[in-house]
């Protein structure tokens, strides 16, 4: 306005043809543009600094807000450390929310309420209150503040889940290298209570029957040899059978049925036992856990023999939640040795497994191997 004049009396004077008018209005616009410069310039910078001082303290803040969540190490710490940085970062009093929970605010009450989501789903949420009213800069930064409160909640169950899921396969990996060194100590007592001692025996009997031929007693040594190679076959069929129950080639070849059935009906010849074989749902394990669950009807169902049982069921059936549960029944004497039962329980928890054993007053056993839905699975 006052520039305007400035330049209208510059004109006049001009008109007037007056020279020290001309140049006393000249050296007033010349001074009113200055000031109107310098008024400019001040104002700008005056808000470039305001600018910068928005900018640092948000960035005070975010680098708050990450050190402040960077020391969280629980799920359940998350959610009321956040409520003690808001009421810090906003000098306000926080308050933690059921998800959902929306209460009306007092007269002249001055609240926001900012909710707290993880992966789309409300966790809670986050009440402000507060003498002074919340403004829009208040509004963004409790949003950011429950947007990493939210995303560090998520990270701690995250974080737990892996420690359980770790402190659980470092459990089901000693228990593994247990079932295996109880394996080997198993394979290693019955090759020498059995085959070693039957070829011990072959070559005590061979040794006589070459100390029979150096004497001349032909007959007396084709006896010996003759009882020596019968032992010697014997010998073979138990290594046969060894072999067979570590990796029963109709097991790989066939399928789990055909080798349980095999392995039955050998049971059955040897011991004049009546077997009943239903495990069709075998079918849906994977094949590690199909030689696992072989290994384990095998073990009960040589232990339940040992008592003399007239029949064996051996059943699968699907259970209500997608498992599998396993039943070897007889109805022998109930006496089973502690050890054996420890054993086979060891094989179940290997396969995530849990064995239970019923017995009857006098007869009848049943020993029971549940299988979750997830060990199911192929």
């Amino acid at each position: 306005m006052a520039f305007a004049a400035a330049a209208v009396l510059v004109v006049v004077a001009l008109a007037l043809g007056s020279h020290p008018l001309t140049l006393a209005a000249l050296a007033l616009a010349i001074a009113i543009a200055g000031i109107v410069a310098a008024s400019l310039i001040v104002t700008e910078r005056r808000r470039h600094e305001a600018a910068e001082r928005q900018l640092t303290s948000e960035a005070r803040f975010l680098e708050a807000l990450v050190e402040t969540m960077g020391s969280i190490v629980g799920g359940a710490e998350v959610i009321e450390r956040t409520r003690q940085e808001a009421e810090r970062l906003f000098e306000a009093r926080a308050r933690l929310l059921s998800p959902g929970e929306r209460p009306r605010p007092a007269p002249a009450e001055n609240a926001i309420v900012i909710p707290l989501r993880a992966r789309d789903e409300e966790i809670g949420a986050l009440r402000l209150t507060r003498d002074r009213p919340f403004d829009r800069a208040d509004v963004v930064r409790a949003t950011v503040l429950a947007d990493f409160a939210a995303r560090e909640h998520e990270n701690a169950q995250l974080l737990d889940d892996a420690r359980v899921r770790e402190a659980e396969r470092s459990r089901l990996s000693d228990q593994l290298i247990t079932a295996e060194q109880d394996e080997r100590r198993r394979l290693a007592n019955e090759l020498h209570d059995g085959a070693v001692q039957s070829l011990s025996g072959v070559a005590l009997l061979l040794d006589a029957g070459l100390n029979s031929i150096a004497e001349g007693r032909d007959t007396e040594a084709q006896e010996i040899i003759g009882r020596a190679l019968e032992r010697h076959r014997a010998t073979i069929g138990q290594l046969r059978n060894l072999s067979f129950n570590l990796e029963p080639v109709v097991l790989r070849d066939q399928g789990f049925g055909p080798a349980v059935r095999a392995l039955t009906d050998q049971i059955a010849l040897a011991h004049s036992v009546r077997v009943e074989v239903d495990v069709d749902a075998a079918e849906r394990l994977a094949q590690q856990t199909q030689a696992a669950m072989y290994q384990i009807i095998r073990e009960a169902i040589d232990q339940a023999v040992r008592r003399g049982p007239k029949t064996l069921r051996v059943t699968m059936r699907e259970t209500d939640d997608g498992g599998l549960e396993t039943a070897i029944a007889d109805d022998a004497p109930g006496e089973r040795r502690r050890r054996s039962l420890d054993e086979l329980a060891e094989r179940a928890r290997t396969l995530n497994g849990v064995l239970t054993v019923d017995q009857g007053e006098e007869v009848g056993t049943t020993v029971r191997v549940a299988l979750p839905p997830y060990a199911t699975s192929r």
